[in-house]
């Protein structure tokens, strides 16, 4: 057999991951992913970001685990999951930017298909009027959504807010200033709230 047909016949080959490759643009281009994902690196470990069409709409750390939450959005949003690097070329860069310290907030395009209801409410006020370097407490949080008693339901909101670091839910700390929790662990969020130099 000629080295060029081996390297046909090989399943564990470059070969077989440039014909992934290429089925997955031909999907992309034809309409047929859904959800693009990919993993980046940072400070927090590696993060995989998922987008659909309309947007970003995962934002996972790798204590959540990969296949958990490829099957999460497979179950919730579209089977048609795929990995998609260029969908998610401007989510990473704006990540590395921020991640240097260069970018203060991010400009992509979200998906909130994720997140309803009053959780959505609280996650959009987060996204919008806690700056950068901030921090706000979770009775803060509530007020500015104009309901002072839902500490709760806006814990919940922070809690399962499925675009962390670019919605950032790691501003929002308890009144007496403890960390609280978080979906990366709390030393991701003090890594986030240290690199913001939050106050």
């Amino acid at each position: 057999m000629s080295e060029r047909a081996a390297e046909a016949f090989d399943p564990t080959g470059s070969h077989l991951e440039r014909l992934l490759g290429r089925l997955v643009d031909e999907a992309d281009r034809r309409d047929g992913v859904d959800v693009g994902y990919r993993t980046v690196d940072g400070p927090v470990g590696p993060l995989l970001l998922a987008a659909t069409p309309a947007g970003l709409v995962r934002v996972a750390f790798a204590s959540e685990g990969e296949d958990a939450v490829l099957q999460e959005l497979a179950d919730r949003v579209s089977p048609r999951v795929l990995p998609l690097p260029a969908r998610l070329d401007e989510t990473a860069r704006e990540l590395d930017e921020y991640f240097a310290g260069r970018r203060h907030r991010f400009d992509v395009a979200l998906d909130w298909q994720l997140s309803g209801g009053y959780r959505r409410e609280v996650l959009s006020h987060l996204a919008v009027d806690v700056e950068y370097g901030r921090t706000t407490s979770y009775a803060g949080l509530a007020a500015m959504t104009g309901s002072p008693r839902a500490v709760r339901a806006v814990g919940t909101a922070c809690a399962t807010n499925p675009i962390p670091v670019v919605v950032p839910c790691h501003r929002v700390v308890r009144s007496d200033g403890s960390m609280g929790r978080y979906r990366g662990g709390e030393e991701a969020k003090h890594v986030l709230l240290e690199l913001e130099g939050a106050r």
